[in-house]
């Protein structure tokens, strides 16, 4: 049998709305965010049909772990069957974290056309990093084979791109909805929508 993973993004964060960048700092869930989470999980439940022999992993990360039990509230799974995966964190941005993105861009001209800005911060994690996280976490036999992860944004774009066999530029390209989520089965990567939730 094939494994079946359905890779969903946090909601929205206060963060989130100003373009401040996170990584591996937080930011608490807004008003949007929860709504978003839910939502996720009431496309979710209309997808599977049901949560039974279903497995929920989800970044140790607060935002990551506050909508995973959004999510697994709608599903019916209780909190305690929400595991926790480090390789599903976010990539780090070292010095970056915590810095509006605007003002970044101010200061480094070239983020604005370099599609892989997100690894020239200084500490931050390297893209053969995070490769290797991805890499990891896919090649891993001991995972179920119906799978819910909730992730992040950058994160979750790239192992999609990954498990979808796409290189180059192409990698960093890919979209980073918290309004949809997306299913990986059998090498091709689904988009699926979410009723639309008003953003702050």
């Amino acid at each position: 049998m094939s494994r079946t993973i359905y890779l969903l993004r946090h909601g929205q964060t206060e963060f989130n709305t100003v373009r401040r960048l996170q990584g591996r700092s937080d930011s608490p869930l807004t008003a949007t965010g929860r709504a978003q989470a839910r939502a996720m999980g009431e496309a979710l439940l209309a997808e599977i049909g049901s949560a039974d022999g279903w497995t929920m992993l989800a970044s140790p990360l607060p935002r990551a772990q506050a909508s995973a039990r959004l999510v697994a509230a709608e599903l019916g799974l209780p909190e305690a069957a929400i595991g926790s995966d480090e390789r599903v964190i976010e990539v780090g941005f070292g010095d970056w974290e915590m810095q509006l993105r605007a003002d970044l861009v101010a200061q480094y001209p070239v983020l604005e056309t370099a599609p892989d800005w997100h690894f020239h911060s200084p500490n931050g994690e390297t893209f053969a990093e995070v490769r290797a996280r991805i890499d990891a976490f896919l090649a891993d036999t001991t995972l179920p084979q119906k799978l819910i992860v909730v992730s992040h944004g950058l994160f979750g774009r790239l192992l999609r791109a990954v498990y979808a066999g796409i290189d180059g530029d192409a990698l960093f390209s890919g979209e980073m909805p918290q309004d949809a989520f997306f299913r990986l089965h059998n090498g091709d990567v689904t988009r699926i929508d979410c009723v639309p939730v008003a953003v702050e």
